[in-house]
């Protein structure tokens, strides 16, 4: 197995489990707030979806620039009249783009990132493997999120949903 293939498995397995945070949930409980958090178990979805649109973008064109939504907080809000189902398939299609630009453009491909607006002045390159590492990274942190809403919510947990 090469390592394009290894890393992007990894990243399937983290997304898989944070699905399961939304197994059985109704669009209701997916836009509730269960802890002191505002985090939601749709607008996790929400944000990660957005998330990985935004980096295939950013890898994708090379230029550099901020894809229109890669900066803006609502992405952490479930959108006002969606679906569990609607926000699943967006992410697994924005995962799917993922997964097939990481392969077109090869892991060693340096890409000049969007300036953040915390560190003005800045335009760090990053190769596509440290991307596919941040997107993992950052999948795997709101997936233990979506585990301790959803646990806070109705007192599933992937644990319990893996039989383990």
């Amino acid at each position: 197995m090469t390592e394009t293939q290894e890393l992007l498995n990894a990243l399937r397995e983290q997304r898989h489990t944070l699905l399961i945070a939304m197994r059985g949930l109704s669009d209701e409980q997916a836009a509730a707030r269960s802890t002191v958090s505002e985090l939601t178990l749709g607008g996790i979805l929400n944000h990660l979806a957005h998330g990985e649109r935004n980096w295939t973008q950013v890898l994708s064109s090379g230029t550099g620039e901020a894809p229109p939504s890669m900066f803006d907080v609502e992405q952490y809000k479930m959108p006002r009249g969606a679906s569990v189902p609607d926000l699943v398939a967006a992410y697994e299609a924005a995962a799917r783009a993922t997964d097939e630009a990481v392969e077109r453009a090869g892991l060693d491909r340096v890409v000049p990132l969007p300036e953040a607006p915390w560190e003005p002045g800045v335009v760090p390159r990053w190769s596509v493997r440290r991307i596919v590492l941040h997107l993992l990274r950052e999948t795997a942190q709101h997936s233990g999120h979506a585990d301790i809403v959803r646990e806070a919510l109705d007192g599933a947990n992937t644990t319990a949903q893996l039989g383990t």
